[in-house]
């Protein structure tokens, strides 16, 4: 719950695509700790759309516009195409800003890395929009993990994938690899930080980066495996092209397995419309729960409900206390230094 008497953060958000408006807006709106004030796009759809959506924020077009305010803002949002996150995440250190970058945190390890110098120089809280970790269904392989049902675990499988098999006019098609188009940054953001977040740091990578779709000018179908320094191995796939797709997550261990399929709603509810409170938001139905169990002896484990408004309201009491942001910088510096190994 948020503080009642505690005075409102006040938000710098830029961007105002599918991230800022599915995901960014609504979520900051949920917990009652933040007011959105400026908002930047240059587009002017989008500018009619973020008015009607916050009629008290002041929208303008360019960043040198947000910065001639920012001194009235507490929390700069940086949810812009990939090239320029470090650019905006920079500048709003140096305004004073506390900042939240969508993944990835940039398109290097080096430059990740030196933002999170530049936040710890400035004093400032720098975060990573990292949702995924509140999905009901990683909250769930989380608590299998933890109950150590499965004995000890030494696989695990993590597939983000769809059918899309012509190249679209989206930006994270049309965008070159160079500048953090494709769906390894797109996905592997989410899935190896999951991954690293279950089983600790890796020691050794082996990926397959394709390209398959005609005319496609950057990755669109991917394996990432990793070796974590636990002896847990870890598959990734991400995927345009799957024209039946693998289960979402795996878990197997000495007694066992478990077995999940589907993606976490929220995404989806998000763009319908829906919002966190609403009586269905994050409810995964019953006939996409997982399984649990070893051959035909399987027992359905109720999926959790999905959570992204947690990252907001946890990084409120951090930036109202001092204490540490839900998401630590410096586990997406580890991240990009995973996706750098698949690239090289």
């Amino acid at each position: 719950m948020s503080d009642p008497c505690a005075q409102p953060l006040r938000v710098l958000l830029f961007g105002y695509g599918l991230a800022g408006r599915v995901f960014h807006g609504p979520l900051l709106a949920a917990t009652g700790d933040y007011t959105i004030d400026v908002i930047v796009t240059s587009d002017p759809d989008r500018a009619a759309a973020a008015r009607a959506d916050h009629p008290g924020a002041r929208v303008v077009a360019d960043a040198d516009a947000a910065f001639a305010v920012a001194g009235d803002c507490d929390l700069a949002v940086v949810c812009t195409p990939n090239d320029t996150h470090v650019e905006l995440a920079r500048r709003s250190l140096d305004a004073g800003l506390h900042v939240v970058v969508d993944k990835p945190l940039a398109l290097t390890a080096t430059e990740a890395e030196g933002l999170v110098e530049a936040a710890d120089a400035a004093g400032r809280t720098l975060t990573v929009f990292q949702n995924r970790r509140w999905d009901g269904d990683f909250l769930t392989v989380r608590d299998v993990l933890a109950s150590g049902e499965l004995g000890d675990v030494f696989g695990f499988e993590s597939a983000f994938e769809w059918w899309k098999p012509e190249v679209t006019d989206g930006r994270k098609d049309r965008a070159l690899l160079a500048d953090g188009g494709g769906i390894l940054y797109d996905l592997a953001p989410h899935l190896v930080d999951q991954a690293i977040l279950l089983f600790g740091p890796v020691r050794a990578v082996h990926a397959e980066v394709d390209a398959r779709r005609p005319g496609a000018v950057n990755d669109d179908d991917v394996l990432v495996s990793l070796e974590h320094v636990s002896g847990v191995r870890s598959r990734l796939w991400m995927s345009s092209v799957a024209a039946q797709v693998r289960p979402r997550f795996v878990l197997r261990g000495t007694r066992g397995a478990y077995v999940s399929f589907g993606l976490d709603p929220q995404e989806s509810q998000l763009e319908a419309g829906s919002r966190p409170g609403d009586e269905d938001f994050g409810v995964t139905p019953r006939e996409r729960w997982g399984r649990i169990g070893a051959g035909a002896d399987l027992r359905e484990v109720p999926t959790r409900r999905g959570s992204y408004e947690s990252y907001y309201r946890e990084l409120a009491v951090a930036l109202r206390t001092g204490s540490r942001p839900p998401v630590d910088p410096r586990d997406s510096v580890a991240v990009l230094r995973v996706i750098e190994a698949a690239l090289d």
